[in-house]
């Protein structure tokens, strides 16, 4: 999943922020200030900003991040919702704008549109057993990973049901423990963090399936 910078000054909300991101499986960095924003040294995917911290502004940190990651997703947070404020934060360099209080559900979806934006194209490449990233970063597959990743790209931006990747490995359905998927794709996202130090942007469907939130790309 997405790597995230979380800059918030209310303790409580962030905090509550953090286990919904860390729960669906996001990789979190955090901040309350704009002081700490600037001692984290790191790269990110997405930046969900407060507008108005204790220190600046969620606006400085968005002018900060364009100018050293312009592909970074940025999604203002606010209790402003006029629409002169609004203007101020897209044109700032956001990209999405929250108003508070908001539903998490509601975060969640536009930090999957961001991610699908800005992911580009992810390659399966079959002749090398590998999956690479769009920056370069790569881990080699098993032949039960390949068939995951095949069953993802046929997918598109959908979800793959459970069944039919159970299925796709060779195994009946109705007599498979659902649990060794979830083992799996949880070693997975682990290896490909260790070795690459990015997040995968592989996300569980709760009761549904599984689905991989950026266009890939398949060399047979």
């Amino acid at each position: 999943m997405a790597k995230i910078l979380l800059v918030e000054d209310e303790t409580e909300l962030r905090e509550e922020l953090t286990r919904f991101l860390l729960r669906s499986g996001h990789q979190i960095l955090q901040a309350g200030s704009l002081a700490e924003f600037a001692q984290l040294q790191s790269n990110v995917d997405i930046a969900i900003l407060d507008i108005g911290l204790p220190d600046g502004t969620g606006l400085d940190v968005a002018q900060l991040i364009r100018r050293n990651s312009p592909r970074t997703g940025i999604i203002m947070l606010t209790v402003r919702s006029s629409t002169q404020d609004m203007l101020s934060g897209l044109n700032g360099g956001a990209d999405h704008y929250l108003v508070k209080p908001f539903h998490l559900l509601e975060l969640e979806a536009i930090i999957n549109a961001l991610f699908r934006r800005i992911g580009g194209d992810w390659c399966l490449n079959l002749r090398t057993h590998q999956l690479l990233s769009p920056q370069g970063q790569h881990i080699s597959l098993s032949q039960t990973e390949r068939i995951l990743f095949q069953q993802l790209s046929a997918a598109g931006l959908q979800i793959l049901p459970r069944r039919d990747l159970v299925e796709a490995l060779g195994y009946n359905w109705l007599e498979f423990d659902m649990r060794r998927l979830d083992t799996m794709i949880s070693r997975l996202r682990k290896r490909w963090a260790d070795e690459t130090g990015t997040a995968l942007p592989l996300k569980t469907e709760h009761g549904k399936g599984y689905s991989f939130l950026a266009t890939m790309t398949v060399l047979q």
